[in-house]
């Protein structure tokens, strides 16, 4: 039929079918968006206590929750019109072009390779805290392997298993929760009406916390990378992210007063597991075996979360040829971006070796958290261009930001202040970053452009409407 097919070079050829199943809903994009992050609930976000204090951390707990709010919402109204693979990079082809698509493209792959192979080195290092003799590189390699084959697999199944996980692992933060005692609560007040542990650094201090508080939450944009997937994109998005984020927001809440509670300031600043660690001080082995299981499981299903969105994001830009159509293939059984998946596995396990033999885990999430941070600062600039190219009634939404610009407009200025904060101690890296984004974007331009295919770019999704003023 004349609809099935596309003129390439004067010739006529079948149209490739690259379009991923609609087997998600709303539980499944719960399951995605909370399992990637609930990690940083198990560890990484206490570093935030050295920086700030102990209230200076549950500031800037809350002041970037503020941010991802503002995120979720501009994110799932965006999000809901564009159901196609990618998020953020969908949301930047048809708004800002190919040069910015390509960035957020590249800068998403490596947001979520770089948390991938955290995730898995913490379940090596973890069962090498129970046993010094325990070597963690097996473990690392297996879970690893084990979740890009269930990735390479299905998305159901993998979205069905990331579920289960993450509603277990938040379940033993309220095991944690209720084993607690009158004591225990004192303990934390205590702990913030001190000025030296409660806020030592004043606001500089809350500012230089952001950078850790954002652990939180960080991942929770990738909810709408699994648009194409779902059943009903309008319903599902909107839904799975805005409970997912008021899931991260109470657990976020919890986990410190919890952690604040149990273990000193000067102690949990320093803890690689702080939820492990607090239910250690309780003596109950229940508790302690159930943290224990949380800790494990929540660093599993980040891991799996983050094969997903990481290969969606590259399965994306290959499908609209920003880089080789190789790996835009489609599995002829499964209907997984197969290629994508198996291409970003040595890439993970290469990061993840870096940072077992390095001892460079930290600066390797560095980069990580500035790749999403410049994401979300363009999401910002996006929401402002998106509002005025498609205004209020020219176009169907499954979800609509309130008080425009205002969500915009402290999106940008808080991500701002937490790329500021991250300059107390990781400047190098930040500069690094930028210069690699530079250099990435001079290679695209001089190099990969005269490549792309405008018409496979533009035209892989649905019809999009053309713009006011066209």
């Amino acid at each position: 039929m004349e609809n099935d097919r596309v003129e390439i070079a004067g010739a006529t050829e079948p149209k490739k079918e690259h379009h991923l199943l609609k087997v998600l809903g709303p539980m499944h994009i719960w399951g995605l968006g909370v399992g990637i992050v609930l990690v940083g609930e198990f560890m990484g976000w206490n570093f935030s206590i050295g920086k700030g204090g102990t209230l200076g951390s549950i500031l800037a707990c809350w002041i970037v929750g503020i941010l991802f709010i503002t995120l979720i919402m501009i994110n799932t109204e965006i999000g809901s019109v564009i159901p196609e693979a990618g998020g953020q990079y969908a949301m930047a082809k048809y708004l800002m072009g190919p040069l910015v698509a390509f960035n957020i493209g590249l800068m998403l792959v490596f947001e979520y390779v770089m948390l991938e192979a955290a995730d898995s080195l913490v379940v090596g290092t973890i069962l090498q805290s129970l046993n010094p003799a325990v070597n963690p590189l097996p473990y690392v390699l297996l879970v690893m392997l084990a979740l890009t084959y269930l990735n390479y697999k299905g998305v159901h199944a993998t979205m069905n298993l990331n579920f289960v996980l993450t509603a277990i692992a938040f379940i033993t933060i309220l095991v944690l929760l209720f084993a607690m005692n009158v004591s225990s609560v004192t303990t934390s007040l205590v702990h913030l009406g001190d000025s030296l542990s409660g806020l030592p650094f004043g606001i500089i201090g809350v500012i230089g916390a952001m950078q850790f508080a954002i652990w939180f939450y960080l991942g929770i944009e990738g909810t709408a990378l699994a648009a194409e997937e779902c059943k009903s994109t309008a319903r599902s998005l909107p839904i799975g992210a805005i409970v997912g984020m008021i899931t991260l927001l109470i657990g976020a809440t919890i986990t410190w007063f919890v952690c604040s509670s149990l273990i000193s300031p000067t102690e949990l600043g320093k803890s690689t597991y702080p939820l492990f660690d607090a239910a250690k001080v309780l003596e109950n082995p229940i508790v302690t075996a159930s943290l224990f299981l949380g800790t494990v499981l929540a660093c599993i299903a980040s891991a799996n979360g983050c094969i997903t969105d990481a290969s969606r994001a590259w399965f994306s830009m290959s499908r609209d040829t920003l880089i080789p159509d190789t790996f835009a293939a489609l599995h002829p059984k499964y209907k997984t971006p197969y290629r994508a998946i198996l291409f970003l596995l040595p890439i993970a396990i290469a990061f993840g070796l870096a940072g077992l033999y390095t001892g460079l885990l930290d600066q390797i999430v560095t980069f990580s958290i500035q790749s999403a941070l410049i994401v979300y600062l363009i999401v910002g600039i996006m929401m402002f261009k998106f509002r005025k190219m498609y205004p209020m009634g020219t176009i169907d939404r499954g979800y609509t930001a309130p008080l425009h610009p205002l969500p915009a407009i402290v999106l940008i200025g808080l991500v701002g202040l937490t790329i500021f904060g991250m300059y107390f101690g990781y400047w190098i890296n930040l500069v690094a970053g930028f210069v690699f984004y530079l250099a990435a974007s001079l290679w695209f331009t001089l190099h990969r452009y005269k490549f792309i295919d405008f018409h496979k770019f533009i035209s892989t999704g649905k019809d999009w409407p053309r713009p006011k003023g066209y």
